[in-house]
């Protein structure tokens, strides 16, 4: 029987991948036609009225929400990647984590300047590759017009770093 919430489709973890932390599995909504298919809908609806041109998902989940949205909305949908992965010319952009740095780039020829772009992940939690994607885009001359993410750890922050741009999330989770 179908569940009217995303959450209700999302599984909860205790103590993974260290004790005190609830680690929250978006595979459950994955496996579920109709979990997938509420979770797609309600990004979807977090677009609606919203004038955009492209979509760019973030490696590797934001690929999996992203297309769907780009398909449904009849866009094109732009891969923001792991450094090293895409076969043309790319920029790249570093960005900060917990103990060190990482890496992700963009075709140079994927946004063109006056671009209208929705970036595109599963997960927000700290913000930090979220907004390394919002500098890539924005150093190829598009605009980011809304961030949209099916969860949200709230007791992260991530939010206040993506302060300047349009987030929304359809899972709210206070903790971390």
């Amino acid at each position: 029987m179908a569940k009217e919430r995303v959450e209700d489709y999302i599984r909860s973890i205790p103590d993974f991948p260290q004790e005190g932390v609830i680690f929250r599995d978006i595979t459950s909504v994955l496996e579920d036609a109709d979990g997938l298919q509420l979770a797609i809908n309600e990004m979807q609806r977090k677009l609606d009225g919203l004038e955009f041109n492209k979509i760019a998902g973030l490696e590797s989940r934001g690929f999996v929400f992203g297309m769907p949205l780009a398909y449904n909305l009849h866009k094109p949908f732009e891969l923001i990647r792991k450094a090293g992965k895409l076969p043309c010319e790319t920029i790249s952009q570093a960005y900060d984590l917990e103990y060190g740095q990482a890496t992700i780039e963009m075709h140079k020829h994927a946004i063109e300047p006056g671009d209208k772009v929705v970036l595109v992940d599963d997960l927000i939690a700290t913000g930090g590759t979220m907004e390394a994607a919002a500098k890539l885009v924005e150093r190829l001359g598009g605009e980011v017009v809304k961030m949209v993410f099916l969860l949200e750890l709230a007791g992260l922050n991530g939010r206040a770093k993506l302060g300047k741009y349009d987030v929304e999330s359809v899972v709210t989770y206070e903790g971390k």
